[in-house]
């Protein structure tokens, strides 16, 4: 897919209305993960040090189209202010007179912020009348919040309807990333699949079966695997309803000639909490009363062999609770094969990303994408219109 990108405009003097996913955790008031903040600071000095005047828009949070007040945009303001080293004003509104007046007195190579485009209604509805109110102030529209692009939304889709729209330089580097994925991958190409259900990533490992060598699946979505095989899983994670299909898809990749490799032994406990006590046990004696909450040794060593063999590697879903100790274990070891492996490494965001970034490792990947549920989107081939309304002729 070929996007028109930032790098055909000359935003000399241009109002730019440049859409962000600041969608980040916040911790007392304050960022306490700005990696998403620090992705699209390529696009923003590129366009600042051009003498571009620049509105950032963003959602955060779920505020389901009502003003919630601890999912202002302040806080992040305040950290793209220090990254950046220059001012960024946060407004209290998105659309509207004083959005207007403030925009026109942007200098070149100035920017501020406008409120959470969530805290309405239309924003998610994609309202056409939304949209043009959101365009009206500006003269370009740049887009580099590729974790919405599955999201057909007034900020994301329709306000291209009313400027000329380009796609900033961290949303052309993802579709470039993940497009090679799907057209020339190194060989063997294998994704690790984790993450709590198997629902969640069951259009993903269909989208991908036809093009990759092998799955490697860890995590909740593992119980279901198991128990489609006939194994008992205790109080683990289960849906179900979906073993008959996962029986079947699971016949499915044998009969492709594709790897499936599953946990050999996991870390159970009777609950999920810190301090309770654990075992590590095979997946075919799993006590009842007690659920897995990570992939066992055992596992570990078979994964990373298969990892370190593998040219590419694509990772979605952590391999266990890795926000409760000591059930991180298998996710940290995970990132460890896959940093220490030949293997072009793509991290697919989300979850996984911010384990990653919890252990520091996030630069010794082949690639950390922003998406989560755009990158599954994207790679199991399903529309995505923010993208749409980027390409090239």
């Amino acid at each position: 897919m070929k996007l028109r990108t930032v790098r055909e405009i000359d935003p000399q003097g241009k109002k730019v209305l440049f859409r962000a996913d600041l969608n980040v955790p916040l911790a007392d008031g304050k960022v306490a993960d700005d990696s998403r903040i620090r992705a699209v600071l390529p696009t923003l000095r590129w366009l600042l040090e051009r003498g571009a005047r620049v509105a950032v828009c963003s959602h955060l949070g779920r505020p389901e189209g009502k003003v919630v007040e601890g999912l202002r945009l302040k806080p992040v303001a305040e950290r793209l202010e220090k990254l950046l080293g220059k001012p960024v004003p946060a407004l209290t509104e998105c659309v509207g007179p004083t959005v207007r007046k403030a925009v026109e007195a942007l200098k070149p190579g100035e920017l501020l912020m406008l409120e959470n485009v969530r805290f309405h209604p239309e924003e998610e509805a994609n309202d056409p009348k939304f949209a043009q109110a959101l365009a009206e102030p500006f003269d370009i529209f740049v887009n580099d919040a590729f974790a919405t692009a599955h999201r057909a939304h007034a900020s994301t889709v329709g306000v291209a309807r009313y400027l000329p729209a380009y796609a900033g330089f961290l949303m052309e580097r993802e579709v470039e990333v993940l497009s090679g994925l799907l057209t020339h991958p190194r060989r063997p190409f294998y994704v690790l699949v984790g993450g709590k259900k198997a629902s969640d990533k069951l259009g993903v490992l269909k989208g991908l079966l036809p093009r990759v060598d092998g799955f490697l699946i860890g995590g909740g979505v593992a119980f279901t695997f198991l128990a489609a095989q006939g194994l008992k899983v205790g109080k683990s994670v289960l849906e179900e309803k979906l073993i008959p299909t996962i029986k079947e898809l699971s016949e499915e990749i044998k009969r492709q000639g594709k790897e499936l490799h599953l946990p050999v032994d996991v870390v159970v406990a009777p609950e999920l909490r810190e301090g309770v006590e654990i075992k590590v046990i095979s997946v075919q004696a799993i006590p009842e009363g007690w659920m897995g909450l990570d992939i066992g040794p055992a596992t570990i060593g078979r994964f990373a062999e298969v990892i370190q063999r593998a040219g590419t590697v694509v990772w979605t879903g952590p391999m266990g609770a890795f926000e409760v100790p000591p059930f991180g274990k298998g996710t940290e070891a995970m990132a460890r094969a896959l940093i220490s492996s030949k293997a072009f490494t793509v991290v697919g965001g989300g979850e996984t990303g911010e384990a990653v970034e919890k252990l520091g490792l996030t630069e010794k990947f082949g690639y950390v994408s922003t998406g989560g549920g755009a990158t599954l989107s994207f790679l199991q081939g399903e529309p995505m219109p923010a993208l749409e309304v980027l390409r090239a002729d």
